[in-house]
């Protein structure tokens, strides 16, 4: 199915629905979708953690995954 069949397949459950707090979480779901960042609901470790792997990556820190996975795998 692709995106447009999608969005008339909703909203016509949208326009069906007699259950206001379906239409309540519906609207929260794209209120939230639109002002918030994920970046902000991680803590700072998570972000600190992100941001070093992102250093690593940058230097060439990296290791590609089948010699991860063979070290793993003994």
């Amino acid at each position: 199915m692709n995106i447009q069949t999608e969005k008339i397949e909703l909203m016509k459950l949208i326009l069906e629905t007699e259950n206001p707090k379906i239409l309540e979480s519906i609207k929260t779901l794209f209120t939230k979708e639109s002002t918030s960042d994920f970046w902000n609901s991680l803590s700072e470790e998570q972000r600190e953690e992100i941001d070093l792997g992102i250093s690593e990556i940058e230097k060439g820190e990296t290791v590609d995954y089948e010699s991860m996975m063979r070290n793993h795998r003994k």
